[in-house]
């Protein structure tokens, strides 16, 4: 830059100092771009790459039929309609995807993943979810006067974030009876229920092997 002293320099040796100026500017500039592209991590500039989605249960995974062997469907976006009466509240908003399961009598199952922008936002959604289901019996028969229904808190499983086990069994005025088993189970940011269902009471239901199939579930999420 130029001083009060720069009065005695002629135009020649102004245009050369500004010249040198620009060109130590320049160098400078190139310099430090450089050490900037050499600080940079390698891939930086690469777009990251979006997360993996939960893994689902195969048929193999539920638990035994004595005497039909389970199918897998292929996995869908959305809520089967089959959860929506206890946990239909919850469930809207999030990154939810399904799979459904059958034999060819007549017991079912269903898995049903959903994604939250958090863990934070994931735990809340799981205890939700609980509540809701420990709620189910009681707004079942609220709904339809003709529907008895009961509910049975099979405890939790440690694996990952925790799941919870629940019993449900509905009886219509005309003696129709289904048995459903169902757990709630959390993995960081992703929230699994598993539902598996057929005629009958709590008597026929394989508690047992559904845990299993429940601590599998949350297992392979991520």
């Amino acid at each position: 830059m130029r001083t009060r002293h720069a009065q005695a320099t002629t135009a020649t040796s102004t245009r050369a100092t500004r010249a040198g100026l620009i060109t130590a500017l320049s160098a400078l500039t190139a310099l430090a771009a450089a050490g900037l592209a050499l600080a940079a991590p390698a891939g930086a500039t690469a777009k990251p790459s979006a997360p993996a989605q939960p893994k689902f249960l195969s048929a193999a995974e539920l638990p035994p039929h004595p005497s039909s062997a389970w199918t897998a469907g292929r996995v869908k976006k959305g809520v089967p309609d089959e959860l929506k009466s206890c946990f239909g509240g919850a469930l809207p908003g999030h990154d939810s995807r399904y799979r459904e399961f059958r034999t060819e009598l007549d017991t079912g199952a269903v898995q049903l993943t959903l994604v939250a922008a958090s863990n934070a936002k994931a735990k809340a959604l799981a205890e939700r979810l609980n509540k809701d289901m420990r709620s189910c019996a009681a707004r079942i028969e609220q709904a339809d006067p003709e529907i008895e229904a009961e509910s049975r808190d099979y405890g939790t499983l440690a694996v990952e974030e925790g799941a919870h086990v629940y019993g449900l069994h509905t009886e219509t005025s005309y003696g129709a009876t289904d048995i459903h088993l169902l757990s709630v189970g959390r993995d960081g940011r992703a929230v699994t229920v598993v539902e598996w269902g057929q005629l009958g009471d709590f008597t026929g239901a394989p508690v047992k092997a559904f845990k299993k199939t429940t601590t599998t579930a949350v297992k392979k999420l991520y």
